[in-house]
């Protein structure tokens, strides 16, 4: 089966009100940043320091309160990555950042088997989430972008394109190495392997362009070094109900005081969950059912991560959103499961509630986890049960007016 993933499917409908939306939504939520002073974007400070230290060969992941507050916690690729923004003025190089991370992920829905209907509904669903991820400067959206085209290359046949990003994306932040069970649905497996085994080594090696072979692999050793503590540290903050941990085991330590739940509890039955729709290795034909997989794990790697924060949300919601667009007619159910996921996950960080509401329930008890964890089981039972027609491309063909 060869699917098209080309601007062919959504063609000159790509320009339209949802993408004015996207784009202008993405611009306001930098300059709202950039216009309260350099304090209120610190992580893009964080970011240039992970150059400037790269290239000054001193430690990654110390604190360094003259500079920024917090710490680094992506890996030494990010180096690479953020370059070219920490040469232009500050607030510049902020904005074009912020607006980089929307462009790949717009780019990225864009390449898939789509309709016009069903881009426009990921855009607008995704489009609030992710002006919430723009406001912390992460890289979040940038990184659901890879995971994204990641699946889109891969039907394409672009197994190095495809690769290269699950390399990128899991030596910067570890999440995107889901990537690897699209080995499971392509038949160029031994490629696959040998690319991705390939970029891992050119990409670790990469940042040692700007700095030293000896620097760059301490600086990897304190990476897993720093993420143990960081796990550690977040579940602490969980007691307090901080803004880490806004997980599902996050939710189950605040809501029922289990404070020394291990996390483990969770993750090893979830775990099971994600890989049970893998034993039915003939619906591996049908791109419905690996779209469907693939947009479940966007959602697993943030509702069972210790790390997961809200503006880590916008990969989750981006995977539910697209879940929802493929689905060939929304059912009561599911329309009152997306009301839902407006409510509790998207507009809860808001100001559509109350600071008191927001911080004593949603952030208190983790409630921004509680759709995307129900929407995940609905996800998984479908995957289970549900028998997919072979060969169906997800796109939904458009009765013209």
């Amino acid at each position: 089966m060869k699917i098209l993933y080309s601007e062919k499917t959504i063609g000159r409908h790509a320009i339209g009100l949802p993408v004015a939306i996207w784009f202008g939504a993405t611009l306001l939520a930098t300059l709202l940043e950039i216009s309260r002073g350099a304090g209120e974007i610190n992580n893009f400070l964080i970011y240039r320091g992970v150059y400037e230290h790269t290239i000054q060969q001193v430690n990654l992941y110390l604190t360094y309160p003259s500079e920024y507050s917090d710490s680094n916690h992506y890996g030494p690729l990010f180096s690479i990555l953020i370059a070219p923004f920490t040469w232009l003025p500050l607030f510049l190089g902020c904005t074009l950042w912020c607006m980089a991370n929307g462009w790949v992920l717009y780019y990225a829905i864009k390449k898939l088997n789509l309709s016009k209907t069903q881009f426009y509904t990921v855009l607008l669903i995704s489009c609030i989430e992710q002006m919430t991820a723009t406001h912390s400067v992460q890289f979040n959206a940038m990184l659901t972008g890879f995971m994204l085209l990641s699946y889109a290359y891969i039907k394409e046949n672009k197994i190095s394109a495809a690769t290269l990003l699950i390399a990128a994306g899991f030596l910067i932040k570890l999440y995107s190495i889901v990537g690897l069970v699209l080995f499971l649905f392509t038949d160029k497996k031994i490629s696959f392997v040998v690319s991705f085994m390939l970029w891992v080594i050119v990409l670790f090696a990469l940042p040692m362009l700007i700095s030293s072979p000896e620097f760059i692999i301490q600086s990897y050793v304190d990476w897993f070094h720093s993420l143990v503590e960081k796990n550690g540290t977040n579940i602490d903050i969980s007691i307090a109900s901080g803004m880490q941990d806004i997980s599902v085991g996050g939710m189950i330590r605040r809501v029922f005081n289990l404070h020394n739940l291990p996390n483990y509890y969770i993750t090893i039955p979830a775990g099971l969950l994600v890989l049970l729709p893998l034993l039915r290795f003939k619906q591996f034909r049908s791109e419905k059912f690996t779209l469907t997989y693939y947009c479940m794990l966007l959602i697993s790697v943030v509702i069972f991560s210790s790390s997961a924060e809200s503006p880590t949300y916008i990969i989750a919601v981006t995977g539910i959103a697209l879940w929802f667009a493929i689905q060939e007619e929304l059912n009561k159910k599911q329309i009152i499961l997306l009301i839902f996921l407006f409510l509790f996950t998207i507009l809860s960080p808001t100001d559509l509630f109350p600071k008191v509401i927001r911080d004593g329930f949603f952030v208190k008890y983790s409630m921004k986890a509680l759709p995307c964890f129900i929407i995940w089981l609905t996800i998984i039972a479908t995957l289970i049960t549900k028998s997919y027609s072979l060969n169906q491309p997800v796109h939904v063909h458009e009765k013209k007016n």
